[in-house]
């Protein structure tokens, strides 16, 4: 006798790449080939996704921190230099600094985009300052066009990293498309994946040229074989991931519209839990969710609820822990609990909840019971 499995016991997925018969086409098509690197799709990547966000040219590479240290490397910042950035949000933007021997400023965040508070980044600039920057948590737009005003004034470079933004607006202006240089990611839960990947996109071709180079173990223009003219890495993306990025921007409306969907799902079955705060768009912005955080309050505990969470096959995340109270952060730098105050509130409050394109409304219905009843033994009810 055939029996059907208790529904508690399939967990639910915390992140899902969507990956159709377009992707693997072109993978498919790249196998065939006999160009396995550096060939057309990579290029064809490039164009396709510094277009659609307004930039002239895109540097592909192997991650999204291979491509904040490129940019921190070809924008000269390095010993002596100082760079103001924000605690919250995932270490790469942080260590692409120190990779080049610079001196981090973290500046704390604001509450209502919990990115980088453009007052105190103002009161961070020394004369050391050479760069900022700022983060797009989330995938929602901080108040990046005042910093840009900001850098601009005080005659800084501005690196946007918007590895978690990718086809977010601000006042109808593309996310990426600030400040000298713009970073994104595309690990499998991003809005688009190439697996492991990243791209650099700006508007300076002498930037290009020298990010090109970075890539390629610092290859000159042409990329002559064992011709090396700086200092490089070996950062490049094969075009079996160019391939699929190639993919899935051309599919990216479709994709967001399956993420618009779940964050409608989730707004209406968490609205009666007036212990949570749901993630609001502020005014002037366009957000392309990355994750669903929500922040813990009314007297249930965060910590305690994802061990809940976890029992009833709901998987959950802190979502971020601040970088300055990550072990080396410490040890290296002496950073402590009340440095950065809004921060470690914060932090201290989310939780990313199962998240994708492809998120059944089953799966989000099971969600919200799991955060119903794990509160509700919390509270005694």
């Amino acid at each position: 006798m055939t029996t059907t499995p208790d529904r508690q016991l399939r967990s639910v997925p915390l992140a899902q790449p969507d990956i159709g018969p377009e992707e693997i086409a072109l993978v498919n098509e790249v196998l065939g080939s006999d160009a396995l690197a550096m060939g057309p799709f990579t290029e064809a990547f490039e164009t396709t996704l510094a277009s659609a966000v307004g930039r002239r040219f895109g540097i592909a590479c192997s991650s999204g921190t291979a491509g904040l240290h490129m940019a921190v490397a070809a924008l000269g910042i390095g010993d002596g230099d100082e760079v103001v950035t924000t605690p919250f949000s995932f270490v790469a933007s942080a260590n692409c600094v120190l990779y080049e021997r610079a001196t981090l400023r973290f500046v704390d965040i604001e509450e209502e985009t919990l990115g980088l508070d453009p007052t105190q980044a103002e009161a961070a600039i020394g004369p050391r300052t050479r760069a900022m920057i700022p983060v797009d948590v989330f995938g929602h737009p901080c108040r990046i066009d005042e910093l840009e005003r900001l850098a601009d004034q005080r005659g800084i470079r501005l690196i946007e990293d918007s590895c978690e933004a990718l086809g977010s607006k601000l006042g109808g202006r593309p996310v990426g498309s600030f400040g000298d240089a713009s970073v994104f990611a595309f690990y499998p839960n991003k809005q688009l994946t190439t697996g492991e990947g990243g791209m650099v996109v700006t508007d300076d071709p002498e930037l290009a040229v020298i990010m090109r180079s970075l890539r390629n173990q610092g290859r000159d223009e042409d990329g002559t074989w064992l011709r090396h003219v700086r200092l490089g890495f070996n950062y490049r993306l094969d075009e079996m991931s160019a391939a699929l990025g190639l993919a899935q921007m051309r599919r990216l409306d479709d994709l967001r519209r399956g993420r618009d969907r779940v964050v409608a799902a989730y707004a209406e079955a968490l609205a009666d839990m007036e212990w949570l705060s749901l993630p609001a768009v502020r005014q002037g912005a366009t957000v392309d969710w990355f994750v669903y955080v929500v922040r813990v309050g009314g007297g249930v505990e965060r910590d305690r609820l994802i061990k809940q969470l976890a029992s009833r096959g709901v998987p959950s995340r802190p979502y971020f822990s601040p970088i300055h109270l990550q072990p080396y952060y410490r040890q290296r730098f002496g950073h402590a609990e009340g440095d950065f105050p809004v921060t470690e509130r914060i932090a201290a409050e989310t939780l990313a909840l199962p998240f994708s394109s492809r998120l059944s409304l089953e799966d989000i219905g099971r969600v919200a019971e799991a955060l119903h009843i794990s509160a509700d033994e919390q509270r005694g009810r």
